[in-house]
């Protein structure tokens, strides 16, 4: 397990779409190692491939440690609940600063497991967040471009007073 760098905002690469998984073999575990390492590290509930410079469909996300963390392969949204909620969100790109984002209350999602077996889920709560935050990312959309015009400016601004 290594404790990889962190592309930070506005890094052009957060704003590219990562490629779907096809080998489920150790570089693949490797990698899940290293995402679990680095996001503990930051810290962060979750992270993907690309906040590493990596563009494969990855996302490790941990909301209890004693539970260990959650991978989720070539994650996608297959269905999400009309009701909404709005969580404080921010990113291991771009540590501290937060915001209120709106998403969907609950969704249905479609992953691999590291070994390659697919699986789909229904989630709630903080996971719903996280999951549509990260799946997002994997997408290319960082999650400043989920806020109002004027949410997002004062974010980047705050951003920039803190690096």
């Amino acid at each position: 397990m290594a404790i990889r760098p962190i592309i930070r905002f506005p890094n052009a690469a957060l704003g590219k779409s990562a490629e779907t998984v096809s080998r489920f073999d150790i570089d693949l575990r490797s990698l899940v190692d290293d995402l679990t390492a680095t996001m503990r590290a930051a810290p962060g509930i979750g992270i993907t491939g690309p906040h590493i410079g990596v563009l494969q469909r990855v996302t490790v996300i941990e909301l209890d440690r004693q539970a260990g963390p959650r991978i989720f392969v070539n994650p996608q949204i297959v269905w999400h609940s009309k009701e909404t909620t709005r969580h404080s969100e921010g990113s291991v790109s771009m540590p501290g600063v937060t915001e209120e984002v709106e998403r969907p209350g609950s969704v249905r999602v479609r992953y691999q497991t590291i070994s390659g077996e697919t699986v789909e889920e229904e989630a709630s709560g903080l996971m719903a967040v996280c999951l549509q935050h990260e799946i997002d990312q994997l997408d290319g959309i960082f999650w400043i471009r989920r806020l109002s015009r004027l949410k997002r400016e004062r974010a980047v601004k705050r951003f920039e007073k803190l690096t």
